[in-house]
């Protein structure tokens, strides 16, 4: 498989209000990678950031060059988790079921907490999502952990997390490193995406389509990010991942595909950094 043309990846958010008008830490920032040169895009919302990704899809395709776009949260759940929640198993039926029911306006106002809070009560009490606001009353989403995983035949970590350890768990989905909310503000645009002619989302779909979605992990380039200086991390990272993401060689895409997905780069954080340069 020859190398992708162009490479997006995306910080993502799962911020309740819009942010800042001047660019920031904390926020959407999406850096692209074409022909080794890269630009970098600030958003306040979701919804123009994803506006963006569709419309770079369509381009890119349109003029065949071959387009992997990562975005930083998880797309797969530890195994059993769809078929709990959904009644079937894989991760495209979490995609669908969030999708329905996660409602986030222009504004970034969202439903997340009270989205986990259902899916807690279905699973069992208490259930595996962890992590609200301390103004929050949610009876089924406890402020911290305290969810017995083995009780619930469920994994606290996905097999790509015991691998990645600084990687945070999907359950958690507030405060620092909460990627558990980034992917249920992140999944139901993962959805939409993937019913697009010619896009595929790997590994659940083979790297060979026009247009290729993944899951990524910015902070396995911490050292090249925290050489650049930049006082905004944010911005490094998606400018230096996209950049090692276009230069890196296929065998990157040599992993099982499972319900759990994977870190596109896992083991690899040597080869990645060398690439960025």
């Amino acid at each position: 498989m020859r190398r992708f043309d162009t490479v997006a990846v995306a910080d993502w958010s799962a911020t309740s209000g819009l942010s800042p008008a001047r660019p920031s830490a904390d926020a959407i920032w999406v850096g692209i990678c074409r022909a080794g040169q890269v630009e970098d895009h600030y958003h306040r919302s979701r919804a123009v950031a994803e506006a963006q990704l569709v419309t770079l899809i369509a381009q890119e395709t349109a003029a065949g060059r071959r387009l992997l776009i990562g975005f930083d949260f998880p797309m797969g759940y530890p195994t059993g988790f769809a078929a709990r929640l959904t009644g079937q198993p894989g991760a495209r039926a979490i995609w669908g079921w969030l999708a329905a029911r996660i409602t986030d306006d222009a504004q970034n106002r969202n439903n997340r907490f009270e989205v986990a809070a259902t899916a807690n009560r279905q699973l069992g009490n208490p259930g595996p999502f962890w992590g609200r606001p301390a103004g929050l009353s949610l009876l089924d989403l406890p402020p911290r952990k305290l969810a017995d995983y083995p009780a619930l035949c469920l994994a606290e970590r996905r097999q790509v997390e015991r691998l990645v350890p600084r990687a945070q768990p999907v359950w958690k989905l507030y405060t620092t490193g909460a990627a558990g909310g980034q992917a249920l503000m992140g999944l139901p645009m993962i959805h939409r995406l993937a019913q697009t002619p010619g896009v595929a989302v790997w590994p659940f779909d083979p790297p060979t389509a026009p247009a290729v979605l993944a899951e990524v992990y910015p902070s396995l380039l911490s050292g090249p990010v925290a050489a650049t200086a930049d006082p905004i991390r944010d911005r490094a990272q998606v400018r230096l991942l996209s950049r090692a993401l276009w230069a890196a060689p296929a065998p990157l895409f040599d992993v099982p595909a499972t319900e759990e997905g994977w870190i596109l780069g896992a083991g690899h954080a040597a080869l990645l950094a060398a690439s960025c340069a």
